[in-house]
């Protein structure tokens, strides 16, 4: 089982420094942590895709070569590309450029995005939320597969025998299907073959089986081997040397962050009571020390069937870098070997 991180760049809280320094220390900690991930043995770093004030994720690859340069193992990954809202052709440029500069580094999460800024901020339309990614995807898996393109659909112009450069270094750019809750997301993934991530941020993990089943059965229908067909959990997570830190530390930003995102989705505040549940035993988040952990990814994963990659979100609850430093070395030296050796 892969072990990682997945951030939003989210920036740090306003001290004294000016807006511009606030960002550019937020974007040059992130950087340091997945460097410092990358010493800790952490198997993949993925950052989001958001064009929101509150992130700084909104030109993902560049952060991804950033890092690229500072790190030598960890596999770099967005997590997810909004590709409705995206050029294939572009978003495979930028990704096989970062496999060129990670030396076979490089993947990509693509999906819808939770979010939906990007609609009009690209001159996109909302009603055609599905029918942008299923073209757009089509068309990428095509350009990852073929260095020369002939190609047409409703939303991009024409490619008449167009090669696209750069190629990567990998023979094939590794790319993954990020879903939330649709089963036709799931199907779909299952239909074309490609590993499936998961994003579980609430309710039970274990309530996701049957979708998970349904892209499994798609991918046997459709012939592909079960080895290719990789699932991966992206849960948001914290952990410290106690459980009891672990909880003081994450809630209160935790509980800020998404009452403050329910506000604009109808969703009630957050209590303790509801944070309780989701930290207990079958709840989404992964909050504890680190054997706490460790027990719960692999509950999780015998729940779903088997997992081959988790990832921890923990930058959406006001942590600071020092706290979000010290989790990163808590999952690499405690966490990590813990699940596998479970699992070996």
């Amino acid at each position: 089982m892969e072990i990682g991180i997945d951030s939003f760049a989210a920036a740090a809280p306003a001290g004294n420094e000016t807006q511009s320094e606030n960002r550019r220390q937020s974007l040059n900690e992130l950087i340091e942590r997945i460097e410092y991930a990358d010493k800790m043995g952490l198997d993949v770093f993925g950052i989001g895709e958001h064009h929101r004030k509150e992130f700084l994720d909104s030109a993902t690859a560049i952060i991804l070569a950033a890092a690229a340069s500072r790190t030598s193992r960890i596999k770099l990954t967005s997590a997810v590309t909004v590709l409705s809202a995206a050029d294939p052709v572009r978003v495979f440029q930028e990704y096989a450029t970062l496999d060129l500069i990670s030396n076979g580094r490089a993947e990509m999460v693509v999906g819808r995005g939770s979010f939906t800024e990007a609609f009009p901020l690209f001159g996109l339309n909302l009603k055609d939320y599905d029918k942008l990614f299923s073209e757009k995807l089509e068309l990428l898996l095509k350009i990852r597969d073929q260095e020369t393109i002939t190609w047409s659909g409703q939303f991009r112009p024409s490619l008449h025998n167009q090669p696209i450069y750069p190629r990567p270094l990998q023979e094939s750019l590794p790319i993954w299907l990020g879903v939330g809750g649709t089963p036709s997301s799931f199907v779909r993934a299952g239909m074309i073959g490609l590993p499936l991530m998961v994003a579980v941020i609430g309710g039970e993990t274990h309530r996701f089986r049957p979708l998970i089943d349904l892209y499994r059965e798609a991918g046997e229908k459709a012939g592909h081997a079960p080895e290719k067909l990789k699932v991966g959990l992206h849960s948001l997570g914290y952990v410290a040397e106690t459980s009891e830190k672990a909880v003081n530390e994450y809630y209160p930003g935790y509980a800020e962050t998404f009452t403050r995102i329910g506000r604009e989705r109808g969703w009630p505040p957050v209590t303790r009571n509801h944070f309780n549940a989701q930290t207990g035993p079958f709840g989404a988040l992964i909050v504890g020390n680190p054997e706490e952990v460790a027990e719960k990814i692999l509950r999780h994963s015998d729940s779903l069937g088997g997992i081959s990659r988790i990832t921890f979100q923990m930058d959406n609850a006001g942590l600071s870098h020092e706290q979000l430093k010290n989790a990163i070395e808590l999952i690499g030296t405690k966490v990590a070997p813990l699940i596998r050796a479970a699992v070996n």
